[in-house]
C-alpha cells in the first residue's frame, strides 16, 4: 500500500499486517525534533492499538536511520527557556521508548544508515534490528556534555555489558555494525540496498508467528533482570496458562499431530 504522511515527519505504511514506520527528515538525517517526535509516538499508538496489525518495521529516510535529537532546535529552547529545555526526555522521548518496547506485536529496526543518541537508544528498544554494513552507531550524549536518556543507560548495558557500555558512552567513540553485533547489540548486517527487504521479510515472518506468545515473551524477558528463579518460574507459568487457553497453541499442537504447518491468528 502506499505510505500515508503524518505530519510529513513520519511515513506509515501498512503491508499486509506489518506496519511500516519511517522517519521522514532525510534532509536533517532524521533528527528529532518536535514535530517528529510528536508524530512518531501518534503513529506507535495507532499501530499499537490496531489489531489488524501484528508486527512493527521502523526505520529511516535518506542515508541515516537517525541522529538523534535536532539540536538546532533544542539550542534555542536552551536559549529561550532552559529550565525547560529537557522537558521533552519525558513527555516525548520516554512513551516513545516505552512503546517501541513494551507493545504486545515485535518491532523491527532496520537501522539503514547512521545510528546514534537517542536514534542508538530507539533501535535497541526494538526486539529485532536488520543493521546496514554502511551503519555507524554511537552514543554521543557526553560529547555535548550530558548524559544517556531514552533508557540507554539500561538498553545498551543488557546489550554489550556494564564494562563495555562506560566504554562505549564516557569515550563516545564511534563503531560499525559488524563490531556491534560482535558487541552483543544483535541483528542482521545486509548491504544498505538490502536492509529494508531483509526488514520486511523478518517483520512478516513474525506477523505470520504467534502474537500472543510473542506478547508473552516479550514481558517475560523484560522482567527477567528484576527477578529471582522462583518469580521467573511463576510468571512463566502463569504465562504459559494463559496461552494454553489460545486458539493459536491449540491449533498449533493439531497441526504437529497432522504434520502440516500451524497458522496463526494471534488469539
Amino acid at each position: 500500500m502506499e505510505p500515508e504522511l503524518d505530519g510529513a515527519s513520519i511515513l506509515l505504511e501498512r503491508d499486509g499486517a506489518v506496519a511500516v514506520l519511517t522517519l521522514n527528515r532525510p534532509d536533517r538525517r532524521n533528527a528529532l525534533d518536535t514535530g517528529l517526535k510528536t508524530a512518531l509516538r501518534r503513529a506507535l499508538e495507532e499501530v499499537a492499538a490496531d489489531d489488524a496489525v501484528r508486527a512493527v518495521l521502523l526505520t529511516g529516510a535518506g542515508t541515516a536511520f537517525c541522529v538523534g535529537q535536532d539540536l538546532a532546535e533544542h539550542a534555542a529552547a536552551l536559549r529561550s527557556d532552559a529550565g525547560h529545555a529537557f522537558d521533552t526526555v519525558e513527555e516525548d522521548y520516554a512513551p516513545i521508548v516505552r512503546l517501541l518496547a513494551t507493545m504486545g506485536k515485535p518491532v523491527v529496526a532496520a537501522v539503514n544508515g547512521t545510528c546514534v543518541g537517542a536514534g542508538l537508544a530507539l533501535a535497541l528498544a526494538c526486539d529485532l534490528r536488520v543493521l546496514a554494513e554502511e551503519a555507524v552507531f554511537a552514543t554521543a550524549f557526553t560529547a555535548i556534555g550530558l548524559t544517556c536518556d531514552s533508557g540507554l543507560s539500561l538498553t545498551l548495558v543488557r546489550a554489550v555489558g556494564e564494562a563495555r557500555a562506560k566504554e562505549l558512552v564516557l569515550l563516545g567513540e564511534s563503531f560499525g555494525a559488524r563490531q556491534a553485533v560482535e558487541w552483543g547489540i544483535t541483528g542482521r548486517v545486509v548491504p544498505r540496498e538490502e536492509t529494508g527487504a531483509v526488514a520486511r521479510e523478518l517483520a512478516a515472518r513474525l506477523a505470520a508467528g504467534p502474537t500472543a506468545a510473542y506478547a508473552e515473551s516479550k514481558r517475560l524477558i523484560a522482567g527477567a533482570w528484576d527477578q529471582d528463579l522462583g518469580a521467573a518460574l511463576t510468571a512463566e507459568a502463569r504465562a504459559q496458562a494463559r496461552l494454553g487457553l489460545t486458539a493459536d497453541h491449540a491449533g498449533a499442537v493439531e497441526a504437529f499431530l497432522e504434520k502440516r504447518k500451524p497458522t496463526f491468528e494471534g488469539r
